[in-house]
């Protein structure tokens, strides 16, 4: 008896383990905003374009959809992530333009606010509500 409470307790406590250890962004995100904005230019935004899919081995998806300036785009392609000190999130797919490091601007259990820039001087910011 005292066995099948140990072997018990002892899964109890490996499971509270290793769900306290899975990352905060894993999981489905939905992408409520993305923003472009130019110096001197009036920002764009689009609302609602899909989601990001974060699993917690540091892979996961893409199911975007958006268009800014008639120029649609269809970003479905897998990518690789990581999460460094709680301040950055870089996102690595070939041919997305969400390839690149993101300066993570506020950071909650249910939403996520990243800022980057495309190199030149276009700012690009996400606001992500997890679902």
């Amino acid at each position: 008896m005292k066995s099948k409470i140990l072997s018990f307790t002892l899964l109890v406590l490996v499971t509270i383990f290793m769900v306290s250890c899975s990352h905060r962004l894993a999981g489905t995100w939905n992408v409520d905003r993305y923003e472009t904005i130019n110096p001197n230019e009036q920002g764009v935004s689009v609302f609602n374009i899909g989601t990001f899919v974060f699993n917690s081995n540091g892979t996961g998806e893409k199911n975007l959809k958006y268009t800014i300036l008639g120029i649609t785009r269809d970003d479905s392609f897998p990518f690789k992530w990581s999460w460094e000190k709680d301040k950055y999130v870089t996102i690595e797919s070939e041919g997305s333009d969400f390839s690149k490091t993101w300066i993570i601007i506020e950071s909650k259990k249910k939403s996520q606010k990243w800022k980057s820039t495309d190199g030149s001087n276009t700012i690009q910011v996400l606001e992500l509500s997890k679902k």
